[in-house]
């Protein structure tokens, strides 16, 4: 039980970096959850043409050189992005911080294919000779690259590496940070997840093949997770990175806590490629509640994972039904998605971040766009287009699912 940890095994968020749709900070992100305003856009891609999208327009520029922008990878500037706001929100006094003991855990569902599209699409110039073919290739498509490219921006020598885990992968990127402190790997964690999808035309095709690609005259009501009319995913781009210490170093440096990371887990279904196991997804549910030391109604919100799929979100909500049963309505129940969209890679830590001010405001953010409820996926605790004062709030619980049945849950608990 997280109560029973010595604060040296005590795991806790002291910063945030992030880039969204809908905001470039966490105070911006917040507040356009709480606003209601979506950042989902129309767009257009290579090859697949018209279609919708959560866009970021950060600023590259503000951590990197054109020519470094122009050599790496959309993931990285996301990443480079996110981990130097984080490193900043931290407070950490990082001339003086030993960068040996800085380990850079990343989640991604992807990486590589809008670099080898590009690629492939430049040589056509060439008539194919592979002798014009760039030599930024390897370094751009390698699976560490986020993480790498955080490294040498920032000068990280502790260890490095990206964490594969589909669309859980932005949780995966937390516990195993949370790990990593545990063990002594590192003494500050930069971990979280990026994602680069909407540039990448295969990603689009892909999900339009599956009838999973979502079509609405008003992109910013496309994204509708439990709605009757729901009618699949927007791909959205993104990137969050938390900056994790041991609850004792943190208090010693008297760094500002967002919350502790109490309990954790990860499990696969082993059934389908791409439809959900709500048994499975239960008891991983059910897990992180064990390792936490908590019950279903110690939790004060549940972020939930729904991506509009007609299937998925159905699933999702079965699941929550067998933890919380028929009267979970004392836990307050939202998604972030429908404001921006499917950021793959970086979904579930842009969730969780989205929702850790909810510790100071007792606030949980709605889910917009739900104007007429799937029977299927009622709950009882489901926020719904107005954001709900809860008075306190205690708990988050961060559910992350991903294809190949990859599940992750994440809860947080304030200090």
């Amino acid at each position: 039980m997280a109560v029973e940890r010595p604060d040296h095994q005590r795991i806790v968020i002291t910063g945030v970096g992030l880039t969204a749709p809908n905001g470039n900070s966490l105070r911006e992100f917040r507040q356009s959850l709480l606003d209601g305003r979506s950042g989902v856009q129309a767009y257009e891609t290579r090859y697949f043409g018209a279609t919708l999208a959560g866009v970021c327009q950060f600023d590259e520029l503000r951590y990197q050189k054109r020519k470094e922008v122009r050599r790496g990878t959309r993931a990285g500037s996301i990443g480079i992005f996110c981990a130097h706001e984080a490193v900043l929100d931290s407070g950490l006094d990082w001339k003086n911080v030993d960068r040996s003991t800085v380990g850079i855990y990343v989640g991604v569902t992807e990486h590589g294919n809008v670099e080898t599209e590009n690629e492939v699409y430049q040589l056509k110039g060439y008539d194919y000779d592979t002798q014009y073919w760039s030599h930024h290739h390897n370094p751009r498509t390698v699976a560490n690259n986020p993480a790498g490219e955080i490294s040498l921006n920032l000068g990280i020598t502790g260890p490095h590496y990206t964490l594969g885990a589909a669309c859980a992968a932005g949780n995966a990127g937390v516990i195993q940070g949370t790990q990593m402190l545990r063990l002594g790997d590192c003494d500050v964690a930069l971990c979280g997840g990026v994602s680069e999808s909407i540039h990448t035309f295969g990603i689009f095709a892909s999900f339009n093949s599956q009838g999973a690609l979502a079509k609405h005259d008003d992109p910013t009501k496309a994204s509708r997770p439990f709605d009757v009319d729901r009618n699949g995913i927007v791909v959205a781009e993104g990137g969050c990175l938390f900056v994790l210490e041991r609850l004792s170093d943190a208090r010693a440096r008297g760094a500002k806590i967002y919350g502790e990371v109490v309990g954790y887990a990860m499990n696969s279904d082993a059934t389908d490629f791409v439809l959900p196991d709500p048994t499975r997804q239960a008891e991983c549910i059910r897990l992180a509640l064990r390792r936490a030391g908590l019950a279903s109604e110690d939790i004060s919100i549940v972020s939930t994972h729904a991506t509009g799929t007609a299937s998925g979100d159905a699933q999702e909500c079965d699941a929550l039904r067998r933890v919380w049963g028929d009267n979970g309505s004392h836990t307050a129940m939202n998604n972030t998605k429908s404001f921006i969209g499917h950021a793959m890679g970086a979904a579930g830590a842009l969730e969780l971040a989205g929702n850790l001010p909810a510790f100071d405001d007792g606030v949980c953010h709605a889910t917009i766009n739900l104007d007429h409820l799937d029977p299927k996926c009622e709950l009882p605790g489901l926020v719904a287009n107005q954001p709900r004062a809860l008075g306190t709030v205690r708990t988050i619980l961060n559910n992350s699912f991903g294809m190949l049945g990859i599940n992750s849950v994440v809860i947080v608990k304030q200090i």
